[in-house]
């Protein structure tokens, strides 16, 4: 068929958009024209067996279902029928039973065609143009249309349909972006993927399979199969998918149903959770996931899998945050691969941002990264311009994974900065202010396959990516002083609160046992006596105390107020103060309470000496804890002499903190800081340029306001 034939064909079918005005909104004439669109093929490929089918029929009756199915298919040479005895001429010839027969058509077809068609809501949509005196006429219009294969082959049938799919996406553009990818960025993915492999696939015969798991209208899996027969007409591309929204499962079933596809190969259903090819394996993947896909309704499942199962489910290497399911879709394609004797497989995935960076050191998004990349599955990653996606202007990024990565890759991951590489739009589509030339797709792909360095290319060993998250201790430091402030800060502590409490009777006003103790100490002592306040909800005295303390707590407060009031500058020689002084006083200070005390009295202070364990080692201090990102191609030691020890001469190496897998010092990550590898830096404009522009401004400014008073 001619690019005219086929434009006249597009253009045809795209009339009936007339017919539709005012039932429908332009967004909404896909809901009608796509499914009848099938409809007819299927009706214009059945004519030709319509009469054999309805001959066989009374010899199938009592044959099983699935038995039947397939005979009927056979004598279509089809993987579908109809067993009514309308085509779309005879349905027009009983106008007044329209709408009845129509819904008995549709219910004839064989089992999966039914379906699509079902999934399409196709009868709800014959019942609302019913409803508003349009069916006859669109109906009539698609039987004008010669869909037959003598006059329009799978192949160029399969063209009709996809521009048909890319026009009613782009008239929704604000929801196109969920089941829909512009055809040039997958024509981009498909040419990274494939491109290696042109040799193999050129030779005669050659079959091969491509999988989607997010597979929409089908989009990628035409793309793909498109590239193939182009490049070698004998070669067999077998295409599997699955999709969960059920109209982009409809469209993406009766595409490749038009192109003469396996049906029974593109399967509905969460993929996470219902996975629609459990045993087989891919020699290709492509996917364009939904962009932070929230999976809170499957966590159940797949926490569940990834304890069981480990590895040999499909989440081992770990589960990203629950808003942002990227990386789910990535490592269930990942169990969808060859293993390398058996050929190996080439996976190309498209994300934003998020999966190059996020989550720290031992996060489930940097282990999986680093489950990647320490197995040398990342081939190449390619950044986007921005704007090229219908529902939203973000970046985004194509990642190629492969388990048979060529001999000059092995160990290395390449990066292309591809986010200049396109151009303006004439006109918008939602988001989509910019699109991919093929000169550019062609240079694109001339970088990744070069393989060097450049301005747009780095090279980068695995081990670039990963890093020790190494912690930093640095000594405790406190000086110790008995001040009302600080003893008022022991009703902070519950191991005092509790002191001795079930004794003190609720609401009663007599002195308690040692209060008489406490005035005296607290006579000795008036430069420490503050007006009263209230402390964690009780009312203090002038000398920082509840009014009404048990004995033990009194009695403790008595020991305290007794020391003498200076402030100690060591945490050692404090203790032995306060042990002296509370031997004087026959009062027992157990570990808990003497820790609440130290608690209590101490304040950070960077003179004061070290705080150190019993065994002489210095104590860490919490507050001061920090980390540092070291680079896993440089040892640990090495960095921290030069990047720690000039500045925090007292600081060392937490060596508790250990990795999990590898049992190093600190826990290991790997992220991919795009940005930061192809920094160029623009130097500021020179003052005089800046000030030479300010005061032109200023004059353009006076002149306008001269026009205005004027």
């Amino acid at each position: 068929m001619s690019i005219e034939k086929f434009g006249d064909k597009v253009s045809f079918i795209w009339s009936v958009a007339d017919l539709l005005r005012g039932p429908y909104k332009p967004a909404q004439y896909g809901q009608v024209m796509l499914p009848l669109t099938v409809l007819r093929r299927l009706d214009c490929v059945l004519a030709d067996t319509r009469q054999a089918v309805q001959d066989l029929l009374p010899r199938l009756e009592g044959v099983p279902e699935g038995a039947r199915e397939l005979r009927l298919n056979r004598i279509t040479g089809h993987q579908f029928h109809n067993t009514s005895r309308f085509d779309f001429k005879a349905l027009l010839g009983e106008p007044n039973q329209l709408a009845e027969n129509l819904s008995f058509y549709i219910d004839s077809f064989s089992t999966q065609a039914k379906q699509f068609l079902e999934h399409f809501g196709i009868k709800e949509q014959l019942q609302n143009l019913a409803h508003h005196n349009r069916l006859y006429m669109v109906l009539a219009k698609f039987g004008e249309i010669d869909l037959h294969p003598d006059t329009v082959p799978n192949i160029e049938m399969g063209y009709i349909f996809e521009d048909l799919i890319r026009r009613f996406n782009e008239q929704a553009n604000e929801q196109a972006g969920d089941h829909f990818t512009p055809r040039e960025v997958i024509k981009l993915m498909v040419n990274l993927l494939l491109t290696p492999d042109m040799a193999d696939l050129a030779r005669p015969g050659v079959i091969k399979t491509l999988f989607d798991p997010a597979c929409g209208t089908g989009g990628m899996l035409s793309v793909a199969d498109e590239y193939v027969r182009t490049l070698n007409p004998q070669a067999h591309l077998t295409l599997f998918g699955q999709e969960v929204n059920p109209s982009s499962y409809a469209i993406c079933g009766s595409d490749l149903l038009i192109k003469g596809q396996n049906i029974q190969n593109i399967v509905m259903g969460d993929s996470f959770t219902q996975d629609g090819h459990p045993d087989q394996k891919f020699h290709y993947l492509l996917a364009n996931p939904p962009f932070g896909v929230d999976w809170k309704v499957q966590q159940d499942r797949l926490v569940a899998e990834h304890k069981t199962r480990g590895h040999a489910g499909r989440f081992g290497a770990g589960l990203p945050r629950v808003n942002d399911g990227s990386f789910l879709f990535l490592q269930h394609m990942l169990s969808k691969r060859h293993q390398l004797a058996e050929g190996g497989s080439r996976i190309g995935i498209v994300f934003n941002g998020s999966p190059l960076f996020t989550g720290d050191a031992g996060s489930g998004e940097s282990n999986i990264r680093r489950w990647i990349i320490e197995n040398d599955w990342l081939e190449a990653i390619v950044a986007l311009p921005d704007q090229l996606f219908y529902n939203t202007g973000i970046s985004t990024y194509v990642w190629i994974v492969s388990n048979r990565k060529s001999i000059e890759r092995r160990g290395k991951v390449q990066l292309i900065d591809a986010t200049a590489m396109s151009r303006k739009m004439r006109r918008s589509l939602g988001n989509k202010r910019n699109e991919i030339t093929d000169e550019q797709i062609a240079e694109i792909t001339r970088l990744y396959g070069e393989f060097r360095a450049g301005d747009r290319v780095r090279i980068f060993g695995n081990d670039d990516f990963g890093y020790r998250k190494v912690t930093v201790d640095r000594p405790l430091r406190l000086n110790f002083e008995v001040t009302p402030e600080r003893i008022a800060r022991l009703w902070d502590q519950k191991a005092f609160r509790d002191l001795g409490a079930a004794r003190v009777a609720k609401g009663r006003k007599r002195k308690p046992a040692g209060a008489e103790l406490l005035e005296d100490v607290s006579a000795q002592l008036p430069a420490l006596q503050p007006p009263s306040a209230m402390v964690g909800g009780l009312e203090l005295s002038a000398d920082g105390s509840p009014h009404e303390p048990s004995a033990e707590q009194a009695s403790v407060l008595a020991t305290l107020r007794a020391l003498p009031p200076d402030r100690y500058m060591d945490r050692a020689a404090f203790e032995r103060v306060l042990t002296d002084a509370a031997k004087l006083a026959s009062n027992t200070l157990p570990a808990p309470l003497r820790k609440v005390i130290l608690a209590a009295l101490g304040e950070r202070d960077e003179a004061a000496a070290i705080c150190r364990a019993t065994d002489g080692s210095p104590e860490p201090d919490p507050e001061l804890r920090d980390t540092e990102n070291v680079p896993l191609t440089e040892d640990v030691d090495t960095y921290f002499a030069r990047e720690v020890t000039p500045h925090v001469p007292d600081a060392w190496i937490n060596r508790a903190v250990v990795d999990e897998q590898d049992g190093g010092v600190g826990k290991v990550g790997y992220e991919i800081n795009f940005n930061r590898y192809f920094y160029r830096y623009v130097p500021p404009r020179p003052l005089e340029e800046i000030e030479a522009e300010m005061k032109v401004l200023e004059r353009e400014i006076i002149g306008l306001l001269r026009e205005v008073a004027g």
